[in-house]
């Protein structure tokens, strides 16, 4: 199982969002190309990196960091946040990035998301971001009546290979991982599932590691990892120990 920091970036800052809500927002670096550096300098083997405004608006804003970033580290990085056309899908690849996560693409035009699946294939990653079992998008400002399982289930027969599932009401909380959630999630899609939102500490890294066996196949870390609650070598000993 994969242990993969989180960096959201706006305003030209890593920063942590409390449920998605700009009103509770905490910066904590002014250099989040130095942050990726930190965490492949302590054992990260993925990033995950998001363009909070890019999200909010509709289109990348942070491009110039973005490239710092790509150029910082070489590891993979996933990265998303307003990606809503192959045009953008395909300069993210251009650029260097491993894996372009999809959200409000994949409900609202996922013919686009075909076409980015038959040309970019394993790179495009889906995100479905769930509040109360619907589905989320535009940076979770709108929750959709789109039921999040009936979602994940549609990918698979779509190509997508991996998807990553934040639970919005956990996200930024630190009250631990909506485990049943996920797991109806990857019984539903039987695709790879990367859990997101709401990891607090090592035993809730242990339990997401009970989940591997029902497609877990890593879990984006944010909030604990920035206020040191968790530390990345332990996380890291954790869900590598589990992959042996």
């Amino acid at each position: 199982m994969l242990i993969i920091p989180a960096i959201d970036i706006r305003a030209g800052n890593c920063v942590m969002l409390k449920q998605g809500r700009i009103e509770d927002e905490t910066v904590y670096s002014k250099d989040p190309a130095f942050i990726a550096k930190l965490w492949q300098a302590k054992g990260a083997k993925r990033l995950h990196v998001v363009d909070l405004d890019g999200a909010f608006s509709g289109s990348p804003q942070n491009l110039e960091i973005v490239k710092k970033i790509r150029a910082g580290v070489d590891i993979p990085i996933e990265i998303g946040g307003g990606v809503r056309s192959m045009k953008t899908i395909s300069t993210l690849v251009e650029l260097g990035f491993d894996y372009v996560i999809v959200g409000t693409l994949a409900i609202y035009n996922p013919d686009i998301l075909r076409e980015a699946i038959d040309k970019y294939g394993a790179k495009i990653v889906v995100a479905v971001d769930v509040r109360d079992g619907k589905v989320a998008i535009g940076g979770w400002k709108e929750t959709t009546t789109v039921d999040a399982s009936q979602t994940a289930g549609k990918l698979k027969a779509m190509g997508v290979e991996e998807m990553i599932s934040t639970d919005i009401k956990k996200d930024g909380t630190l009250e631990g991982p909506n485990l049943e959630g996920l797991r109806d999630m990857a019984r539903s899609s039987n695709i790879k599932v990367i859990a997101s939102g709401g990891v607090s500490n090592l035993e809730d890294i242990k339990n997401l590691k009970t989940l591997e066996p029902e497609g877990i196949s890593g879990v984006v870390i944010g909030k604990a990892l920035y206020t040191e609650d968790i530390q990345l070598e332990d996380a890291i000993k954790i869900a590598e120990k589990a992959a042996q």
